[in-house]
Order: structure tokens, then sequence, then C-alpha cells
């Protein structure tokens, strides 16, 4: 099957903006959802407890941004993410909790321009997944670790596979017997067949390894259920 572009990936985002504002909906489709988000940004917050600049991959309409918010009060942020509707509600809502500055970037994390050595915390959640080829995955991951200043950690949550292709059907066997069972058959398989078209994601040890490539000198795995994974890097 060829894989959606990245026209097809945003437009569905586009359309969605109202759902993901919502945890509670939005992310019904991610297993731990909650927990992931806490695990997230209460490592961020206990890696770099002064932390000025926090930047969001794939921010969606910024829940994690606002947890990382909760934490670590009036951080500046800058947001990325390649649906402008998306962006706008992330910003409206972020605005109200931050006296710090904002910036949206609508960019594929592929092509933007980030600063180097310039953010003291970057999350992810539930994007680098539509990374396509190697190349993609290590051209990525070394700009994440470049934008971070020294000391700095890079922490996401996300969709993987394991190392075995026995054992992540397994895992989506695991997964397709959550999803019916909090959204039935229709919603459970909708899922199943957006992953197809638009996912790639990688297992767990390939992005660890990947994170000690590109230089990071600490890699950590923080949460896995089934196939999805918290884990996490520091510079």
């Amino acid at each position: 099957m060829n894989k959606a572009t990245l026209d097809e990936i945003r437009i569905r985002f586009d359309n969605d903006v109202e759902k993901f504002s919502n945890i509670d909906i939005g992310q019904t489709s991610l297993v731990d959802a909650k927990l992931s988000l806490e695990i997230v940004t209460e490592s961020a917050k206990r890696l770099v407890p002064n932390a000025v600049s926090l930047l969001d991959v794939g921010s969606g309409a910024g829940n994690y941004t606002l947890k990382m918010l909760s934490k670590i009060p009036d951080l500046n942020c800058t947001l990325i993410d390649l649906s402008k509707p998306m962006l706008d509600r992330a910003f409206e809502r972020i605005s109200k909790q931050t006296k710090g500055k904002i910036t949206a970037i609508q960019s594929d994390i592929r092509t933007a321009d980030l600063e180097k050595d310039f953010f003291d915390i970057v999350l992810s959640g539930a994007a680098l997944h539509h990374l396509r080829d190697k190349s993609d995955w290590e051209n990525v991951f070394g700009k994440l670790y470049r934008t971070l200043k020294p000391k700095g950690c890079l922490i996401i949550s996300d969709l993987i596979f394991q190392n075995s292709k026995l054992l992540t059907d397994y895992m989506f066997e695991m997964y397709s017997d959550y999803l019916n069972r909090v959204g039935g058959e229709k919603f459970c398989q909708d899922i199943l067949d957006k992953i197809e078209k638009e996912d790639t994601p990688r297992s767990l040890d390939y992005q660890l390894d990947l994170m000690k490539k590109v230089g990071f000198s600490t890699v950590e795995v923080l949460h896995k259920n089934m196939c999805f994974a918290v884990f996490g890097a520091i510079k």
C-alpha cells in the first residue's frame, strides 16, 4: 500500500481539531494516553526543573505543552505541526496559560529550521511515527539533538513496533482487542486502517540506538504498554 502524503495527513488533522482538543475524546486510540502525558511532562520537569524553553513536535491542539506548563509555568513555547487549524487552537489555549513567548510553526519537522543549542526540553507525542525511511529518522533525531541545550532532554510518547514481526503481530492483536473494547469494531478498523495508510513506526530499540548514535549521553525507557512507549534521552 502506498503511504499517505503529507497533504493527506495534514487535511485529516485539519478536520479533527475539536476532537484532539479534548484528551478524553481525541486520545482514545492511544493506550495509556493520560498516564503517558503525565510521565512525559513530569520526567521533563525532573530532568530540567529550571527550563525556560520548550519545543513541542507535532503539537496538535497543545495538550502536551499545556500539561508541561502546569508543571513549569511561563515557559517560552515553540509549537511545530503540519496543521494550521491545530496550531491556531493550540496557540489560543496555551496563550491563556503562559506569560512566555509562543511561536507557532506550520511545518514538517523534517524541513523545519531549528536553532542549535536553544531548547531545554523537546517533547513529541504521537508524531514521529510519520517519519518514513532511515534517512528521515536519522536526520530528525540528529536535528532534535542539535536543537537542545547541553543537559536538555528529549521525551517521546509514540506508537512502536517490536523487533520481531511475530511479537509485533501479537502486540497489535492485543491493541485491536483494546480498540474494540473502547470504541467497537468500526472504530478499531478505522484506527488500524489509518496506521496502515499513514504510519511507519520503528522499534523502541531502533530509536534508543539512534538516540545514542546522534550523540545523546543517556537514554531511558519510561513506560511501555502493548505497541505504545514513552522514552527519552538527555544531551
